[in-house]
């Protein structure tokens, strides 16, 4: 039989008669309007179909001072974690926030209107407070405590709310389950017992080990409950991860496991969230749960130590048992042993014992370089969907930048780099010359330095999407300031590598060599804002490979940028 829910009653804040729906989507109308972030829609969510359930809303001051303080909401019920909906001063000055106003919550997506919320009251936290009680200290190395320091607002909004419509997602709707969808579910397969596996990684052999162990130890079956709404920063994309749950599954026994998906905005609050994980999953009709290792923790502080010790939330979860209503399933790391071909818990391997094991690191390693991944480790299902999201260098798309003055070679070089590439074969390849961008993407530009940054960034935006696709990109603009080429690069190196070619050819050498007489029309006057006259160029101060077009030929030039580019394993393929 599925858990009680948290509290005693599963809190489903949705309108259930269509009149009532009407009514609030009306008022939704006149009402001031808060648009809410990522994180905010990720706990809206959570709130509304009763995943945080006691919580019908974001905590007033009352419930939060006793969340922080003592993992109490205020009339006594067990809860871990700050749900708040943090606004600035300008906000409530602009929308006339204060005790008894209503205002509608708004999805910054598509400007839906999702919920109203009646405020109770508005407060200041004492955020240094919050960091060292909730996470265990001030270091803001720690995604949660950055977060908190840097991100959230000034002030919380505490009150309930009511629903209008529910969020909308487009990815993988068949394992979106509500609490009361996913009990329904476990009553429809006759499950009685169920133990949920938190992750927000990608499963390999030892997790699949793990929770099979799990589910036989208690005579139960298997939940693989992965977080899809915000985890920590360099993660890997939920639809990656998914694509490998997916995979996964069929290596389960029949009928022991099942998948859904959770928009959790993780806090990576290590004890305090273990708790809060086991709340939620109680929630959505779990009797067990599987705490682990370091459960929830975000990695070392600033001064090298892990945040959390390896078994703080099992403590911690385990003070609360009886309370809590879910029983927890501790395990520890599994590891491989070749002599048998098979996973042990860490605890239960004799001394002396040979293992063996690949870290994060080597994994990510062995998908950059191409390098085997045993099937001990994983599953060829499993390494076909990394390997398709961790191309091999050759597989990818760059950015070859060329920067220089006008009449610097730059665009004789890109036409030559273009040629060779094409002869090649192997990518598209993609040429952004200045003067075509200035007359295609850029033509009511002028030359004022915003301008020309503006410029600058809309190559870069284009040149990011080109390299995401895997084209070989030639941009040849004269971007003469080092912020702009800075900025360019960041955006680009978002899909994949970057170079910065600084054609550094003497600006006599450019001049001497203009046959077409724009640099004499500019020392003439005839020309205002011109690079090298009356508009200042700045060298780039960390560029991947300087060229001089006065004392090397196209050929020689394009052969350094081809060894730059071999050297990084880009040109396998070409």
């Amino acid at each position: 039989m599925a858990n009680t829910p948290h509290g005693g009653v599963l809190k489903d804040l949705f309108a259930r008669d269509a009149p009532r729906s009407a009514e609030l989507a009306k008022e939704a109308e006149s009402l001031p309007a808060i648009t809410l972030t990522e994180r905010h829609l990720c706990d809206l969510e959570l709130i509304l179909n009763g995943g945080f359930s006691p919580l019908e809303g974001f905590m007033t001051q009352k419930d939060y001072n006793g969340v922080v303080e003592d993992n109490r909401l205020a009339d006594g019920a067990l809860f871990s974690m700050p749900i708040t909906l943090d606004v600035s001063q300008k906000e409530i000055d602009s929308l006339g926030l204060k005790e008894g106003v209503r205002v509608v919550l708004r999805d910054l997506r598509d400007d839906r209107d999702l919920a109203i919320l009646t405020i109770e009251d508005i407060y200041q936290p004492d955020k240094v407070n919050e960091a060292v009680k909730v996470f265990g200290s001030d270091d803001d190395t720690h995604p949660g405590i950055k977060y908190l320091f840097s991100t959230a607002k000034q002030f919380y909004v505490g009150g309930k709310l009511e629903a209008i419509q529910r969020l909308e997602h487009y990815d993988f709707l068949e394992l979106r389950f509500t609490p009361s969808e996913l009990r329904s579910h476990f009553n429809k397969l006759g499950w009685q017992k169920v133990v949920a596996f938190q992750t927000r990684n990608p499963m390999h052999r030892a997790h699949r080990e793990l929770t099979v162990r799990a589910a036989r130890s208690q005579q139960a079956n298997v939940l693989i409950h992965p977080v899809v709404g915000l985890t920590k920063p360099g993660d890997i994309d939920h639809f990656t991860r998914v694509r490998v749950y997916k995979a996964i599954l069929n290596r389960y026994p029949n009928g022991m496991g099942a998948l859904a998906l959770l928009p959790l905005a993780m806090r990576m609050g290590g004890p305090r969230e273990a708790l809060w994980h086991a709340i939620i999953r109680k929630n959505h009709g779990a009797t067990h749960f599987i705490v682990g290792r370091d459960h929830a923790g975000p990695g070392k502080n600033k001064n090298g130590k892990d945040h959390y010790g390896a078994y703080d939330a099992q403590i911690l979860v385990q003070k609360y048992q009886e309370e809590l209503g879910i029983k927890m399933v501790e395990f520890q790391e599994m590891i491989y042993i070749p002599d048998k071909d098979e996973y042990m818990p860490a605890n239960e391997i004799p001394e002396g014992t040979k293992t063996l094991n690949i870290s994060g690191t080597e994994l990510r390693n062995r998908l950059k370089t191409g390098k085997d991944i045993p099937a001990w480790f994983s599953y060829p299902e499993v390494v076909k969907v990394l390997r398709e999201q961790n191309p091999l260098p050759r597989e990818k798309g760059f950015t070859v930048f060329l920067t220089g003055y006008q009449n610097s070679g730059k665009d004789a070089i890109a036409r030559a780099l273009q040629v060779t590439f094409n002869q090649d074969g192997g990518r598209p390849v993609s040429m952004l010359l200045g003067e075509t961008v200035r007359h295609e993407l850029s033509q009511e530009l002028g030359f004022t330095r915003k301008d020309r940054d503006l410029n600058v960034s809309r190559i870069a935006f284009v040149a990011s999407e080109l390299t995401k696709a895997g084209a070989a990109v030639i941009a040849a603009p004269i971007a003469p300031f080092e912020d702009a080429r800075q900025q360019a690069r960041e955006a680009v190196e978002k899909s994949g590598p970057f170079f910065l070619i600084h054609v550094a050819t003497p600006l006599e050498y450019c001049e001497k060599m203009d046959r077409r007489g724009v640099y004499a029309k500019a020392r003439r006057g005839e020309i205002k804002g011109f690079t090298g006259v009356d508009d200042p160029y700045e060298n780039p101060v960390k560029p991947d490979l300087v060229v001089d077009f006065e004392k090397q030929n196209v050929r020689s030039i394009v052969h350094e940028i081809i060894l730059l580019l071999e050297s990084r394993g880009l040109l396998d393929r070409l």
